[in-house]
């Protein structure tokens, strides 16, 4: 299936909060929560200029998977899914059932996702990845099955507590804009 075809099919079946795999053909996979109209929040590169722009795509035209990691700073999008940046031969999928945790309800995943869209992280392919952020919007702890050397479906503490902070320092701040 072509990738209009499968962004087509995600749209059309996701709900929100729902994990999108964009599966990468050697192996690898880009995480992101579907939120809404054909929109997915994820972990992006950060705004960036002319000069910015051609060293990322120059890294990703020797490492087309690992360019955008390999500049370190990042900033959580809500974007369409079709602006996902993926190489050629991504298998898109609704993901739910990767991870051995019940999903949040819906009121606790959209108020860890307004908390943290926008802000601008440094990437750690270890510490503080995509999927880490994915699933702590959707289960409240963050999960990476991807590497290697980690055991599956245990909490990366570090991701967990670096999200849940933001989350708790913006919604003090809304109390204290109320008073």
């Amino acid at each position: 299936m072509d990738l209009e075809a499968q962004i087509e099919e995600i749209s059309s079946s996701a709900k929100f909060g729902d994990l999108i795999e964009f599966s990468y053909p050697i192996g690898y996979s880009h995480w992101g929560v579907y939120d809404e109209d054909g929109h997915v929040i994820h972990f992006a590169v950060a705004e960036e200029g002319q000069l910015m722009y051609n060293i990322r795509t120059s890294l990703q035209s020797l490492l087309p998977v690992m360019g955008d990691m390999l500049l370190g700073t990042t900033r959580i999008r809500r974007v369409p899914l079709g602006e996902v940046n993926v190489p050629d031969g991504v298998h898109i999928l609704i993901s739910n059932n990767r991870h051995a945790f019940a999903a949040s309800s819906p009121e606790d995943m959209r108020r860890r996702r307004d908390a943290l869209e926008g802000e601008e992280l440094a990437y750690n392919l270890f510490w503080l990845n995509c999927e880490h952020f994915a699933t702590f919007v959707r289960y409240g702890k963050s999960v990476c099955n991807q590497i290697p050397t980690r055991p599956k479906n245990v909490e990366a503490e570090f991701a967990t507590k670096t999200f849940q902070d933001i989350v708790d320092a913006k919604a003090a701040a809304d109390n204290d804009d109320l008073s």
